[in-house]
């Protein structure tokens, strides 16, 4: 149990996040369960500073009736502590495992689309030819909305794209 509370404290809560690439839903669960421990290992050292014994010489000193110290002192002596089911603590603590491995899986799905994806548009860039080398045909062939944009264009008798002046100036002889 040491190793693991060893393993617990020195856990970097932020390089965690960092490392795993954590957004969202997951992120913010990994958030709120950290608080939750530190303000459970916070209350933990509290009531472990406090002092957990009673001087019973004190209080008959002070009080004139012994037999109620007497009292609540064979009560404190035959004092037993109740024990707790925590078997629905447990069940919340797997259910929200459950939910942060089906996240976890859910995100690592995600990022294998994506990178997969990533890999692919890679790979067209590698083997794409130079601009220089494509042809109107295979421009128009890929991107049709260009065609019909130039089409709208000479129809209304403009012959030049606009924008182009300003983005690339007057190129013309003067």
């Amino acid at each position: 149990m040491s190793a693991v509370r060893s393993a617990a404290l020195k856990l970097d809560w932020a390089q965690v996040t960092s490392s795993l690439g954590l957004r969202g839903q997951t992120a913010t669960a990994l958030q709120a369960f950290k608080k939750r421990n530190e303000d459970a290992r916070r209350r933990v050292q509290q009531l472990q500073a406090q002092p957990q014994t009673v001087d019973f010489a004190h209080y008959r000193g002070l009080l004139k009736n012994q037999a109620i110290v007497d009292q609540i002192e064979r009560h404190c002596a035959t004092f037993r502590p109740s024990t707790y089911d925590l078997s629905r603590q447990l069940k919340s603590i797997e259910a929200f495992e459950a939910q942060a491995l089906k996240d976890a899986t859910a995100t690592k799905g995600r990022v294998d689309l994506e990178l997969r994806d990533l890999e692919k548009t890679l790979k067209n860039i590698e083997e794409a030819r130079p601009f220089e080398d494509l042809t109107v045909d295979e421009v128009t062939a890929a991107r049709p909305d260009i065609e019909e944009k130039a089409s709208r264009i000479i129809a209304k008798g403009r012959w030049s794209v606009p924008g182009y002046k300003e983005k690339f100036g007057d190129l013309s002889v003067i």
